[in-house]
């Protein structure tokens, strides 16, 4: 069984502001004590990002996303953390307006990425303060490793398909690193319109939560800070469905 981390003042908070609002931030030195990933371990493990393959299927037209994709089945009761077979990447046209209703066949994630021990520290920490919101016992984690690239002649959208939801129980976006970017702000906000958090994720490990059954988010676009330059912004989105 997984050892519980719901006593630590960071997962009580994100349990109450989950429950309360639908969203919370938790900052990189915070997330990083909770999951016990050191900073050596964030440098390691952001490496699988330079592997990623280009997004075949942007219909804005845009060259400027890279990703993997894959899936898991997460048991809170034995803690085994089970990776499904790979397939296609799927949301209805009702979610999302830009690119649903279509099977998007991604490259797997590499076994260097779902051997690393951060991805199972990453998976179980969420996965804990998730279900002392709910109670839910069995996840499924769609997990993406998404890298923006921004150069002076097309920015990067880290959503393209604007203020959205993603389908599923809780959505994640966990900052691995940027390099030559500027922008890239984002929002979580109520069904209403209503901000409720507003951040720029910069440093790794810095991570926000939505119930996406409530909320909607979106990310701002991001340029290159020296035009001289490509820029790139890091990330990694877990998207969580209780089972």
């Amino acid at each position: 069984m997984i050892t519980a981390k719901l006593t630590s003042d960071v997962a009580l908070a994100a349990i109450k502001d989950l429950s309360d609002s639908g969203a919370h931030l938790i900052r990189h030195d915070e997330f990083s004590a909770l999951t016990g990933v050191r900073p050596a371990d964030w440098a390691r493990f952001a490496e699988n990002w330079e592997v990623l393959r280009r997004d075949p299927y942007m219909a804005d037209g845009g060259t400027y996303r890279y990703r993997r994709y894959g899936q898991f089945e997460l048991d809170m009761e034995t803690g085994d953390l089970t990776q499904l077979p790979h397939g296609p990447y799927r949301q209805e046209a009702d979610v999302n307006k830009l690119h649903g209703g279509v099977d998007r066949v991604y490259e797997p994630l590499t076994e260097a990425f779902v051997g690393d021990p951060v991805l199972r520290d990453v998976l179980v920490g969420l996965a804990e303060i998730f279900t002392g919101v709910d109670g839910t016992k069995k996840w499924n984690i769609k997990v993406t490793p998404i890298r923006t690239t921004a150069t002076k002649d097309e920015a990067g959208e880290p959503t393209p398909e604007g203020r959205h939801k993603d389908g599923v129980t809780f959505i994640t976006s966990l900052m691995i690193g940027r390099r030559n970017v500027t922008g890239g702000q984002s929002t979580v906000y109520a069904d209403d319109g209503d901000p409720l958090v507003t951040t720029t994720l910069r440093e790794p490990g810095d991570i926000l939560l939505g119930d996406d059954r409530r909320t909607l988010h979106e990310v701002t676009a991001v340029h290159p800070e020296d035009d001289g330059e490509p820029g790139r912004r890091d990330v990694l989105i877990m998207a969580y469905t209780a089972r």
